[in-house]
């Protein structure tokens, strides 16, 4: 089984980023799990979102404590919370940053780090203001990429799918993190 933690805040869309993936990998066939936890809901607020993956049926009905992997939607939750918490040594944190990924020596020493800047790819493609970039495809994007754990054509079919607002710019945003992101083969830790 595969778990996936998203780290965002209210508005930047971590809920619906985990149910774009999910919707992804479903339609690959697999079996999956996506849920929210919410601590105050408000804009702004960290938000968690959780996806589950697996090629047999998942009967664990729990958050995800020990993740595999992890995205952080909005940088400022590095410095305000453990982002890392429970996540297995080599795993993926997958960060939305104009910083590069040895900019995180902190974090390479027991991890696998790739950045990529999300909001820049939001910008452009007019997904949600300038203020506010809405980042959760382009992240996915960068995910399919570095993971290789589904393919960029599923996701932007899951995004498509799910989000109902300019889908094929959040579907090309996507396209763009997958070709933009920084990130080095994976470390064997």
């Amino acid at each position: 089984m595969i778990e996936i933690r998203v780290h965002g805040r209210g508005g930047q869309g971590a809920v619906v980023a985990s149910k774009a993936l999910a919707i992804a990998v479903a339609n690959e066939g697999k079996f999956v799990q996506s849920f929210p936890e919410f601590g105050v809901e408000r804009r702004g607020a960290p938000v968690y979102a959780f996806t589950r993956i697996d090629d047999k049926e998942i009967f664990v009905r729990s958050k995800i404590y020990e993740p595999d992997h992890v995205l952080v939607l909005d940088p400022t939750l590095i410095e305000a919370i453990d982002v890392t918490e429970g996540l297995k040594k080599g795993g993926w944190i997958l960060i939305n940053t104009t910083k590069k990924p040895n900019d995180f020596p902190h974090l390479a020493k027991d991890y696998s780090v790739a950045t990529v800047d999300a909001y820049k790819i939001a910008n452009k493609y007019g997904l949600g203001s300038k203020a506010s970039p809405i980042v959760n495809t382009a992240i996915l994007g960068a995910f399919s990429k570095i993971t290789g754990i589904i393919s960029l054509e599923l996701i932007m079919e899951g995004i498509k799918e799910i989000v109902p607002i300019k889908p094929q710019e959040n579907a090309d945003a996507a396209k763009e993190a997958y070709n933009s992101v920084n990130f080095e083969k994976q470390n064997s830790h």
